[in-house]
């Protein structure tokens, strides 16, 4: 009896897993040739609504110059747009319930933090196991390092939908009053603890912020912690492990210390609930005089008319230089500079029904003249070099974040345990600010991870 019911259910779950679409690995040739096609792609952007801009690329440009394309070739394409606009953790788990389920769209751009976890959930797989040759002349016009974002455990997944880069901006009044270089590139942490020990000098002046503690949450890790540990030659996760109480990890911990305990930092503000955007106040009214950020502080805080922190003397005022490596060639691959990035990736699914269609249409969405027109028109960092030639020419920070960033960059390991693993780092942090010793915050943060992740995944 025990028998006839598992034949049953297995009989059962067979026949959804065709309705839903599912398909056998490798027939990456199926319907190759069909004139009449269906695709749909999957983002969380909606009309009107979240992302609105992306919504409205995808249905008033996208599916018309694509479809007529299609046309062009004797194909019948129907696309479909599935929107959402909720939050990223919901739409987050629909997709991968989709994934889970054999259904969802055939392209679906999700967040490149979340890759890792959907590969190795075996919701998606690499690309050329979906679509076999995946030989295409846009990889060159996007940096190896921005291809990383699209990579799981050496293996390609996606392509880069967009990325963004982090540096360190500093005020050049500030600067100037503290006998300091308007072209300022430091080449080490050292030459950075150096400039703030100036800029102390000046009255009402915070030198430094480094973001620190819990309750700026995923700010402390991405602008302050990952930075600073890829400038130790070390990633957080690497080779299937997950960095412990290590050397590097104590350097950075050191860093937080002098930074904090030096009086080149405010601790204060590392604690309060609304902290880095008094951060952003404050060195738009020449408080603060070295911050480490992404370039959307260039574009979205202090630009002179819509930013969150004007200023309106920002091109002049603002500058920018590469976060250095502990020392010069310390950094991973022996780099002299570093930097961490973001952004979102399009993938294709598993169970699509048009592989090659799939790819062929996903080729067009990061195609020189569809990303250009995505912008809208804007000077935004894409993941095309090409594209960024183009549009940023006039915007020297964001060329400059294009040309010297993107190549140097990486990327947080995409993981369901890297929240947990963030979480503890962030606390590592408050534990210096307040004013706790290196080694013994070390051994906490080890016992945090052991928990988060187990002894065995640490390295």
């Amino acid at each position: 009896m025990r028998r006839t019911r598992m034949f049953g259910l297995l009989a059962v779950c067979g026949l959804l897993a065709g309705c839903l679409g599912q398909t056998q690995e490798g027939d990456q040739a199926r319907n190759a040739d069909a004139k009449e096609i269906t695709l749909t792609i999957v983002a969380n952007a909606a009309l009107g609504g979240k992302n609105a801009r992306g919504a409205n690329w995808i249905q008033n440009w996208v599916i018309p110059k694509f479809t007529e394309l299609q046309k062009a070739k004797g194909v019948t394409a129907t696309i479909k747009f599935e929107q959402n606009g909720t939050g990223d953790e919901d739409f987050k788990t629909k997709v991968a319930l989709d994934l889970k389920t054999g259904g969802g769209g055939d392209i679906i751009e999700i967040d490149g933090i979340w890759l890792g976890e959907f590969a190795q959930a075996g919701g998606i797989k690499p690309l050329d196991e979906v679509v076999g040759n995946t030989g295409w002349d846009g990889w060159n016009q996007i940096p190896k390092a921005v291809q990383g974002l699209g990579e799981f455990e050496g293996k390609r997944y996606g392509v880069p939908m967009g990325t963004d880069g982090r540096v360190l901006f500093f005020n050049k009044k500030l600067f100037a009053q503290a006998g300091l270089p308007s072209d300022w590139q430091p080449r080490s942490w050292q030459d950075v603890l150096d400039a703030g020990a100036r800029l102390k000098t000046l009255p009402g002046v915070t030198p430094l912020q480094l973001n620190g503690g819990t309750a700026m949450g995923e700010a402390t890790t991405m602008q302050g912690v990952l930075p600073a540990l890829v400038g130790t030659g070390k990633p957080i996760y690497d080779n299937g492990k997950w960095q412990g109480d290590s050397a590097q990890l104590k350097d950075v911990l050191g860093l937080y210390q002098k930074v904090y305990s030096g009086g080149l930092g405010d601790p204060v503000l590392q604690q309060e609930a609304n902290g880095r955007q008094r951060s952003f106040t404050l060195f738009s009214e020449n408080k603060i005089g070295i911050l480490l950020e992404s370039d959307y502080f260039w574009r979205s805080v202090v630009e002179p008319k819509n930013g969150v922190a004007k200023m309106a003397d920002r091109d002049a005022a603002v500058g920018w230089a590469l976060v250095p490596a502990k020392s010069s060639g310390a950094g991973v691959g022996g780099q002299d500079f570093v930097s961490m990035s973001g952004g979102g990736v399009r993938v294709i699914n598993p169970n699509t029904q048009y592989p090659k269609q799939a790819w062929e249409f996903m080729q067009f969405l990061n195609s020189a003249e569809a990303v250009k027109e995505s912008l809208a028109g804007t000077a935004q960092l894409t993941q095309r070099q090409d594209v960024n030639d183009q549009v940023l020419s006039g915007d020297p920070m964001l060329s400059f974040i294009a040309e010297k960033v993107l190549p140097i960059t990486r990327y947080r390991p995409g993981l369901a345990n890297y929240p947990k693993v963030s979480a503890a780092l962030q606390q590592a942090t408050a534990d210096i600010v307040s004013g706790k010793s290196p080694d013994d915050v070390a051994r906490s943060y080890r016992e945090a991870l052991v928990k988060a992740v187990g002894e065995e995944n640490i390295g």
